[in-house]
């Protein structure tokens, strides 16, 4: 008989597989703290205890991650020097960092402890925007409507202003294409995979409104929401600087948010949208951790929305939370073979699919994957 997984091995091959995520052959330099930081975890007894107390449904080696920053940058112990500031370089690598690492959790066990049990790990990308823009861009120029942006599971607004950003998207043996404000104090650039090119646009998407929907909308303007978000970012150099400048343009210019589950105030934000605008709703990683009674939920209140207006449904969502066995996306569209295998061989890569509506008619596609921190897109 088999026996059965503890959670102590349960959240070890967790933090080993996210590791993994940052640790490919072709990773930059910069990735090294966040892959360290997370082996750690799987590794070492001590940090390995506090993860498996965590609730599984809580991302037991993500919140236990930020804690540590979280509590690292309120402490400032010696150990700061291995984190990242937010417009400074990365810290290079150092053979110390496990031991001291060891040593602060040792320490500071009780104040993890505490933090992990009073907060939820919440990531707020902005470098996300990389794949939801071609999307947007090209309904835009196929639609001629301007757009109305409904962005579900909107945590901090982060993505509610992708159109104020600039963009670099890079090609080996191609010059680089860019859009949006080059005097933007958000700068996000990605690597585009050989295959098709994303349909990268001369200008952003006109947007006739923006609202966001969460459970617990995020106001970057309380200094502790903003030091907790902030320590939930991976301590690569560049996301701490893309967040900590995405987050001066959401306080410069709150967009409205609505509190509440997406399945019940929906219909709610819907109506309260230009009617005379293309209804486009945008999730980036936050369908794939619906049970699957609230995705089948929320496929038909997008079958009754669609029966009044028309709309679109953008994804970008891993397989990773489905299960190894997935072969559809969380919209319910056929993924590549190849990239169910790369899956099942460890790979994490978000799924990024269209859905529309048009007079009640439904069809989709998927158009490409991309990396969860933003750095890399490949499209079909």
């Amino acid at each position: 008989m088999t026996e059965p997984v503890t959670p102590r091995e349960v959240v070890a091959g967790q933090a080993r597989a996210i590791a993994a995520a940052w640790s490919p052959e072709d990773a930059p330099e910069s990735w090294w703290l966040t892959a360290e930081t997370l082996t750690a975890i799987a590794e070492e007894d001590v940090l390995l205890d506090l993860a498996a107390a965590i609730p599984a449904d809580r991302l037991p080696p993500l919140l236990l991650g930020a804690a540590v920053a979280f509590l690292v940058q309120q402490r400032r112990p010696a150990l700061v020097r291995f984190y990242p500031e937010p417009g400074g370089r990365q810290p290079p690598r150092d053979d110390g960092f496990r031991a001291e690492l060891v040593e602060f959790a040792r320490t500071e066990r009780d104040a993890l402890a505490e933090l992990c049990a009073t907060h939820r790990y919440q990531m707020n990308e902005v470098a996300r925007c990389v794949d939801v823009l071609p999307v947007l861009a090209a309904i835009g120029e196929e639609d001629g409507r301007p757009l109305a942006l409904v962005d579900l599971g909107t945590g901090a607004g982060l993505g509610l202003h992708l159109d104020r950003y600039h963009y670099n998207y890079r090609s080996e043996g191609h010059p680089d294409r860019t859009v949006g404000e080059r005097s933007s104090a958000v700068q996000l650039t990605c690597e585009v995979r050989p295959g098709g090119a994303p349909p990268v646009p001369r200008e952003p998407p006109v947007l006739a409104d923006r609202v966001g929907v969460d459970v617990e909308p995020l106001d970057v303007a309380d200094p502790h929401t903003y030091a907790w978000l902030a320590a939930c970012v991976p301590s690569e150099a560049g996301a701490v600087t893309r967040f900590a400048a995405a987050a001066d343009v959401a306080r410069a210019d709150p967009a409205r948010s609505v509190r509440g589950n997406l399945l019940d105030v929906l219909g709610d934000v819907v109506a309260s949208t230009p009617p005379d605008a293309l209804l486009c709703l945008v999730d980036a990683y936050v369908h794939v951790f619906l049970p699957p009674t609230e995705l089948r939920r929320f496929d038909q209140i997008l079958g009754e929305l669609g029966r009044d207006r028309d709309l679109e449904w953008i994804s970008v969502d891993p397989l990773v939370p489905l299960g190894p066995e997935a072969r559809e996306s969380v919209q319910g569209l056929d993924v590549p073979a190849g990239w169910v295998q790369d899956v099942r061989r460890g790979g994490v890569f978000g799924v990024i699919g269209r859905v529309s509506i048009r007079g009640g008619l439904r069809s989709g596609s998927v158009l490409g994957r991309a990396h969860p921190g933003g750095s890399w897109l490949e499209w079909r």
